[in-house]
């Protein structure tokens, strides 16, 4: 794992601030490519070595694939290893994990998928036909809801 020292090293005073802050909830706001990636896993990063924060307590969510790719990876560097058992995605990806974990308790199996708008108006458009409902009349998009 890196040291606390050189976590901080390279960034500006207020990014510093944000690693290391020592209260609770902290909100980052900052424009693209200013270094907002760089302070949050910097600051997962300093969690586990400087406040002994445990893997599994750590939350990081963001909004796109490539993001959550990219923290995870930069958070591996880091750490090592123990960041491919960390929760670091994006917040669909997140949600998914727990409806799949927690499925079962609601009566549910975790093999379920879920579909996009594209998917759903495919799978409209087939229930249409096989009910023989006239495609001009009732388009597929008439039922999305």
């Amino acid at each position: 794992m890196t040291s606390t020292e050189n976590l901080l090293s390279e960034l500006n005073p207020a990014q510093s601030a944000a690693v290391a802050h020592a209260g609770g909830p902290l909100l980052v706001v900052a424009g693209a490519g200013s270094g907002k990636t760089r302070v949050l896993t910097r600051r997962i990063a300093y969690l586990m070595s400087a406040r002994h924060v445990a893997p599994y307590q750590i939350l990081a969510i963001t909004f796109t694939n490539k993001a959550a790719g990219e923290m995870k990876a930069r958070v591996g560097e880091l750490v090592g290893p123990v960041a491919q058992s960390m929760w670091v995605s994006t917040f669909h990806s997140a949600c998914v994990r727990i409806l799949r974990q927690e499925a079962m308790r609601l009566g549910y199996s975790s093999s379920f998928s879920i579909y996009d708008s594209a998917d759903s108006l495919r799978l409209i458009t087939i229930v249409a036909k096989e009910l023989n409902l006239d495609s001009k009349r009732y388009p597929a998009r008439q039922f999305q809801a």
